[in-house]
């Protein structure tokens, strides 16, 4: 089983920015894919963005054009950039790698 830890989140006003980090344990990070989701209260998990191994990335419409994903394999880490941040954004951030899951780190957008 994959640890994996995220940070990063808090409380952010409209408009700003913040970077997520998801550090992950065991050899396969290179190998896999990586995605974030994430889940506002009172709503389903959704999908926000994916990093292949060969560095495409896909983002869902809501964030495109506003975060970016990245990776670095020395430090077994992925990084979720997220700009011009809207109360929208608000919700729980999670790192996935297959069938792991990280605890979630919390963003919120508000003035």
């Amino acid at each position: 089983q994959v640890q994996l830890v995220e940070s990063g989140g808090g409380l952010v006003q409209p408009g700003g920015s913040l970077r997520l980090s998801c550090v992950t344990s065991g050899s396969i990070f290179r190998l896999a894919f990586m995605r974030w989701y994430r889940q506002a209260p009172g709503k389903q998990r959704e999908w926000v963005a994916t990093l292949t191994q060969r560095g495409q990335t896909s983002f869902a419409d809501a964030v495109k054009g506003r975060f970016t994903i990245s990776r670095d394999n020395a430090k077994n880490t992925v990084y979720l950039q997220m700009n011009s941040l809207d109360p929208e954004d608000t919700a729980m951030y999670y790192c996935n790698l297959d069938n792991d899951w990280g605890q979630g780190t919390q963003v919120t957008v508000s003035s």
